[in-house]
């Protein structure tokens, strides 16, 4: 027997309502706004940007696990984050569903943060067949092996907020209309490219441009930042353990 379709057309409506717009959608530009705050976000951003990529690479360069490490890189989530607070407030976005509803961006960020880690651990298990990408992953899971658990996880949260502050909200709003997910992502690469560590910055590359799309979707920073946040974790947690254990999946 076939389902009446005044049935068939609820559980449509249904799903609907379940599904976010895709990445390819972005929501209407607000009011321009004025010229001080403009002049005011850029230069902040200018700033922002040397002090933070100065600060990452020096960080990075330090002994893993070291009080230098801790201080520098926490010293870099700060830059990030004063730099965003100096560039004036931000917003925190929504994502609106197929059915024309909005709602705060919560379990859909998560869900793709996990997704992405997927796809970086699939990634990854080529990479240790790559002896300079092996050894440039290597080189980055040193900080999260080496030291204090609780410091790692601290200095990990810290700057995925942070980054996402200042570039997918700071820096995003100060380019205004002109490709902000281009210019975002490509300065967000650039930074990470101060690690001097290929791995890095392709992530960086990679992550940049899916956090870029969703600020362009949500129109604020919060999926991106939960989508950050859920992938740095799960990459945290369980990473270095692949790379560890790479002796077992040789053949």
């Amino acid at each position: 027997m076939s389902r009446p379709p005044a049935v068939l057309g609820a559980v449509r409506e249904r799903a609907r309502g379940l599904l976010p717009r895709g990445l390819g959608y972005a929501v209407p530009a607000r009011e321009r706004e004025p010229d001080a705050v403009v002049r005011r976000r850029r230069q902040a951003v200018g700033v922002g940007c040397v002090a933070g990529a100065g600060m990452l690479g020096v960080s990075l360069s330090t002994e893993p696990g070291s009080r230098q490490f801790y201080g520098l890189t926490l010293a870099t989530a700060a830059t990030w984050s004063l730099g965003s607070l100096a560039s004036g407030p931000l917003h925190q976005g929504w994502i609106e569903m197929q059915d024309g509803v909005r709602r705060r961006p919560v379990m859909v960020p998560v869900v793709t943060g996990v997704g992405a880690f997927g796809c970086f651990v699939a990634g990854a298990l080529v990479a240790r067949r790559v002896p300079v990408l092996d050894d440039a992953v290597r080189r980055v899971l040193r900080f999260a092996e080496e030291g204090s658990t609780p410091l790692v996880v601290l200095t990990t949260v810290a700057n995925g907020a942070a980054e996402e502050l200042f570039f997918r909200g700071a820096l995003y709003d100060a380019v205004g209309e002109r490709h902000p997910v281009l210019v975002s992502t490509l300065a967000y690469t650039a930074t990470t490219a101060a690690s001097r560590n290929p791995s890095l910055t392709l992530a960086g590359a990679v992550m940049g441009t899916l956090f870029g799309l969703q600020r362009r979707a949500t129109g604020g920073i919060q999926a991106p930042l939960l989508t950050h946040l859920t992938w740095s974790a799960l990459m945290l947690r369980y990473l270095p353990r692949l790379f560890r254990d790479r002796q077992r999946f040789r053949y």
